[in-house]
């Protein structure tokens, strides 16, 4: 079966799949910020307008009155049409003010309740910052398109003003301007009906967005949980793996030291033999008890030999415990069991082997004076020859 980092293709499918989920929602609710900010931005534009033409219909009242006081010697009738027209727009006006301020009030609880939803998105991305990185990336694209959104308005406001310096000549005539008015007053109106129509569904849309949210994080936190109990699983089984695969390591060493004694002993012993101790229980009967000499069937490896460097030494028997990392535990045990040796009357070195070993080993095996190979090389081999010797 296929491997990724220490994992199993089928663990690994597993866990892309949950991803590729969470992506798939971050894009639904990116969809949905999106169509968001695009009827903001359309309900900033029609107040917008809404404002210049509040300014339009003030400018041209202040004409109308300017005007009206020219006119009032001339034509009592024609005034007093006007100012039943102008007390007419002035109703008008007073309801579309009052409009305006429902209208404002419920702005600013739509804005209040999306800095609520800001906040509330803030609070959810500082607690899970690590997850929602490519969401700020998206965010950052948005800013982009706004700041191109206020130009694009910047240039149509500059333009909305060429062309009403351009119209200004159109209000000289006091009643086609009234009755032009009046037609952009209904409009007004109905702009206004629209608009609170627009705002009631941004109003839903944002509720939608809001649950929609909340939604989301529900099923973020689960599916978080899922991975972490797969991540567990795997850490389990990843540590289940690196024991045994230290445990095959220490028996292949074993089995290397064991074939290859020659190599790695023959410069410290004359012909050195590799043995295992059931091949010695004869020698060692009737002189250590039973439990004694299961105690050495544990021993890793016996090797025995003449000093290679001392002509006249006697043969001696190194107790060898083999260990991928050498450790104290290593070279406790290998004491332990050269003192059974020894006890039973052979002159027995404590050794340990491996391609590594700890400092406390380092330590442990120079105060006790043991015997130490690692990588083809030996320590203290002078000083637990002595010890064994003398």
């Amino acid at each position: 079966m296929a491997q990724y980092q220490g994992l199993t293709a089928e663990m690994y499918r597993a866990v892309v799949a949950i991803v590729d989920d969470r992506m798939k929602e971050i894009r639904v609710v990116r969809q949905e910020f999106d169509r968001l900010v695009e009827a903001h931005a359309r309900t900033e534009a029609a107040l917008n307008r809404l404002s210049e033409a509040q300014a339009r219909t003030e400018a041209a009242l202040n004409r109308l009155t300017e005007a009206q006081a020219q006119y009032q010697e001339a034509s009592e009738a024609r005034f007093a049409r006007i100012e039943a027209t102008l007390d007419q727009l002035v109703k008008a006006q007073a309801q579309m003010e009052a409009r305006l301020r429902e209208l404002a009030e419920a702005q600013a609880q739509t804005e209040a309740r999306v800095r609520e939803l800001a906040e509330a998105q803030e609070r959810y991305q500082e607690a899970s910052e690590a997850r929602f990185a490519r969401i700020e990336a998206a965010l950052d694209r948005l800013a982009e398109a706004q700041a191109q959104t206020e130009a694009a308005l910047k240039r149509l406001s500059e333009a909305q003003e060429r062309y009403r310096e351009a119209s200004e000549a159109r209000f000289a005539r006091i009643e086609a301007t009234l009755n032009r008015l009046s037609e952009a007053q209904a409009q007004t109106e109905a702009a206004l009906k629209r608009l609170s129509e627009a705002q009631a569904q941004t109003e839903a849309r944002v509720r939608e967005l809001a649950e929609a949210q909340e939604r989301y994080q529900e099923a973020s936190e689960a599916r978080f949980a899922r991975i972490e109990a797969v991540l567990e699983q795997v850490v389990v089984q990843l540590q289940k793996l690196t024991d045994r695969t230290g445990k095959l390591e220490g028996r292949l060493l074993e089995l290397t030291y064991q074939q290859k004694a020659g190599s790695y002993f023959g410069h410290l012993l004359r012909r050195p033999r590799a043995l295992l101790p059931a091949e010695i229980e004869d020698q060692l009967e009737g002189r250590i008890t039973q439990e004694e000499f299961r105690e050495l069937l544990a021993v890793d490896l016996l090797v025995s030999g003449r000093p290679r460097h001392l002509a006249e030494a006697p043969q001696v028997w190194l107790v060898v415990e083999i260990s991928a990392t050498v450790d104290r535990h290593d070279v406790e045990r290998a004491r332990q069991r050269a003192d059974l040796l020894r006890r039973a009357g052979l002159r027995a070195i404590p050794t340990v082997a491996g391609e590594d070993a700890t400092m406390g080993a380092l330590e442990e095996a120079k105060t006790h004076k043991v015997l130490m190979l690692q990588d083809g090389r030996s320590w203290f081999w002078e000083e637990a020859l002595a010890e064994v010797l003398q």
